[in-house]
């Protein structure tokens, strides 16, 4: 005996009911573990956003003394070329954040802790200011000959001590320090209330 019209309705009606009933009682597990899976924000990538983070800029000045000795009548007399630059200058060091790798990054299964181990700083730049740097003496010696290439080679040397003077003064570590800072401020916003920030070790 073939069921009525009317207990096939009421027959369907039950089972979306109950296929209701399921999905309020379980579709919202299902729907958050699928969710789960996709939702992976891309630690890695919004980091790399920033490429070249510059952390600290020092402003150094340097005198340098360069001369140029020359030997002439088989060696007996000596006269010299001699040049006083009084530079000044700037070196910026940070981190460069295109070299992070994404075992780099540890996110905890809780979603609430994050671990990135950030490239050692450097020194990215070290240039004169060409508008301050001045030669403030220039002397050549009676028998010596003017060494038209010495005021170079005393900005290329005022340039090498601007960079050793600002590492000696502590730009890598306080470029390291401020990093640091930036570093966790982005990722917090991006919803990791834990952040630790480490740098690898220099090769």
């Amino acid at each position: 005996m073939r069921p009525s019209p009317t207990a096939s309705t009421w027959l369907l009606a039950a089972a979306l009911l109950g296929a209701g009933a399921l999905i309020g009682r379980f579709g919202s597990r299902w729907l958050e573990r699928g969710a789960e899976q996709l939702r992976r924000p891309d630690v890695v990538t919004q980091v790399r956003e920033l490429s070249r983070l510059e952390g600290v800029s020092y402003h150094v000045e340097r005198v340098v003394d360069l001369k140029d000795q020359q030997r002439m009548l088989y060696g007996l007399v000596s006269a010299n070329d001699a040049i006083l630059l009084v530079a000044s200058g700037e070196v910026v060091a940070g981190v460069d954040l295109a070299k992070l790798q994404p075992e780099d990054v540890v996110v905890a299964p809780d979603r609430r802790s994050v671990l990135i181990r950030l490239p050692p700083a450097e020194v990215f730049s070290s240039r004169l200011d060409n508008a301050r740097t001045y030669v403030h003496t220039r002397k050549t010696d009676l028998l010596a000959q003017r060494n038209e290439a010495l005021e170079t080679q005393a900005r290329q040397a005022a340039e090498q001590t601007l960079r050793a003077a600002a590492e000696d003064s502590g730009i890598v570590e306080r470029a390291q320090e401020s990093v640091a800072r930036t570093v966790r401020s982005l990722v917090r916003s991006l919803g990791y209330p834990e952040v630790k920030v480490d740098f690898r070790d220099r090769v």
